[in-house]
């Protein structure tokens, strides 16, 4: 009864979010093709210009200022929210500047080596447990990861660097004494100053700015808001529902529809390699999934101290 219990916790209370979060980012590239002839740096600055607006709309709709208040004055949660939004804005920069110089390979590989650092950061920072079938599951996405890092060794500081920035984030939502609207809200008026400046340089450029190229592009640049706060919106709410070792492995879940997506919709050919990572990441999902459908989770600490001093 009790592992049922812990099985519906994990997946009924944070696993519809991740899976939302997911579909979005996924779908990603897709959107990113609408706004190829917009530089990454100016790109990023305007989705933080038209993230922020959303936000506080919802916020009022939800009457969550009271909140938002609380967490301003919060000096410790403002300190957290600091670093979470530097992260998130490094993170932002780098993917896009990935896809539009054109190493997807590079940003589909930081994305599958994602999940492997946020279990690390589990692990380490909250002292979460993995059971003995997740181990084999983390060794098996481990290989995978492997073979296709191999072929990357070039474009390997770029991976890195999505995966670390990105797994940093999500820790700091973790553990910061907000919500996921008002998390979100708050690092992007943390962020709004830096974005409007670099908005600014690009409009006061001889290059101009990407709002003037076209109707069609001014409304993709626009639509960038909603595509930021909602999948961030998804994550944070099944961070905070979720073990950080649970949640990032389904980390894997957005690079996987990525790989789809160019087999199936850009054409592009499968390489060994890739087939390699692709069957040994869902062999590992497959054994994470069995375990968590047979009420085994990651335990705490002291909860796995204790059983050992029992045993």
């Amino acid at each position: 009864m009790n592992g049922e219990t812990s099985t519906q916790g994990i997946w009924g209370s944070g696993l519809a979010h991740a899976l939302g979060a997911h579909a979005v980012w996924g779908s990603m590239p897709l959107y990113l093709i609408l706004v190829h002839s917009v530089p990454a740096l100016e790109f990023v600055a305007w989705r933080l210009v038209f993230t922020l607006p959303l936000c506080l709309a919802i916020i009022a709709w939800r009457s969550s200022f009271a909140e938002l208040g609380t967490v301003l004055r919060d000096g410790r949660a403002m300190l957290t929210l600091l670093g979470s939004s530097a992260m998130i804005g490094i993170n932002w920069y780098l993917y896009v500047f990935a896809i539009q110089s054109g190493n997807v390979y590079a940003a589909s590989l930081g994305y599958y080596i994602l999940p492997l650092t946020m279990m690390l950061l589990g692990l380490v920072f909250l002292k979460e447990r993995l059971t003995r079938l997740q181990w084999g599951a983390v060794a098996l996405a481990s290989v995978g990861v492997s073979a296709l890092a191999a072929g990357a060794l070039t474009t390997m500081w770029l991976s890195l660097s999505m995966a670390t920035t990105f797994g940093i984030y999500g820790l700091l939502r973790k553990t910061v004494a907000a919500g996921p609207l008002v998390g979100l809200t708050v690092e992007s008026m943390i962020l709004l100053p830096v974005a409007l400046g670099i908005v600014g340089w690009f409009w006061s450029g001889p290059q101009g700015t990407a709002m003037a190229q076209s109707l069609g592009t001014s409304l993709a640049v626009a639509g960038s808001g909603p595509m930021t706060a909602v999948p961030l919106l998804l994550f944070a709410t099944a961070a905070r529902r979720m073990p950080y070792t649970v949640i990032g492995f389904l980390q894997f879940i957005s690079p996987t529809i990525v790989f789809l997506m160019g087999l199936f919709i850009f054409g592009q050919e499968l390489k060994p390699a890739q087939l390699a990572c692709f069957v040994a990441i869902w062999a590992a999902a497959s054994l994470f999934t069995w375990g968590l459908f047979r009420g085994e989770k990651p335990a705490p600490a002291d909860e796995a101290a204790s059983r050992g001093a029992g045993d």
